[in-house]
């Protein structure tokens, strides 16, 4: 059966399919950050054309994760912690708004979506699953999106989220607890979901609050 976007419910492109799994890549650090890649490797990796692919990573490039070098290539982006801080400086105040703008506008759909992923991220915890858990904050970011009804708000996270994600699942394992990352993501779907504007607001913060400390600890490992 193939995959379905949880926001439209529609068969992904191949475009989208190839992003997908490129980030998920990326993020997980099966591509590890200076790597050098290759289109022709890539298609043949995934089983897709290199046309999606080409998009693909010029998508991936307008968010950071990777670099496109004319005539030397293709890299994965490095890794920089204190530019991450800055990120934050700047993500905490767009996170807000948007779980704030998702309680007040999600459709009754889009509130059981979010009661879903909130009950998956649970799950994860408790499984200590970090895999699940960055494919369900994929999906929260991208339903935390399409709920908040701001395009400029979520043009703007969406050339944040693939930096924020990688960057935690590389320094987790030393400096983060991965349950309780999933359970603050739950908060915040739950909020969304049962409409409470200020609830959402401040787990949004709190979620952001998290993301700080871990990457200050970052600085001394």
């Amino acid at each position: 059966m193939a995959d379905h976007d949880e926001t439209t419910g529609k068969a992904p492109s191949l475009t989208e399919r190839a992003y997908k799994e490129l980030e998920e890549m990326i993020v997980t650090l099966l591509l590890e950050p200076g790597a050098v890649l290759s289109e022709a490797t890539l298609a043949a990796q995934l089983g897709i054309g290199r046309t999606p692919i080409r998009e693909a990573l010029h998508r991936l490039a307008r968010e950071g994760l990777v670099v496109i070098l004319p005539r030397r290539g293709i890299l994965v982006s490095e890794i920089n912690i204190r530019s991450q801080l800055r990120l934050i400086e700047v993500r905490r105040e767009i996170e807000r708004l948007m779980a704030r703008s998702a309680a007040a506008r999600a459709t009754d759909h889009e509130r059981r979506a979010f009661r879903d992923i909130a009950s998956g991220m649970v799950t994860a915890a408790d499984e200590d699953d970090d895999v699940t858990f960055m494919r369900l904050d994929l999906q929260f970011n991208q339903l935390v999106a399409a709920t908040c009804r701001n395009e400029y708000a979520a043009n703007a996270m969406s050339l944040m989220a693939g930096l924020v994600r990688r960057f935690w699942f590389m320094h987790h394992k030393l400096v983060a607890d991965m349950p309780l990352a999933a359970k603050r993501h739950a908060d915040v779907a739950l909020a969304i979901a049962q409409g409470d504007v200020e609830a959402a607001a401040a787990t949004s913060d709190q979620l952001v609050d998290y993301a700080e400390s871990c990457t200050r600890a970052s600085l001394d490992t």
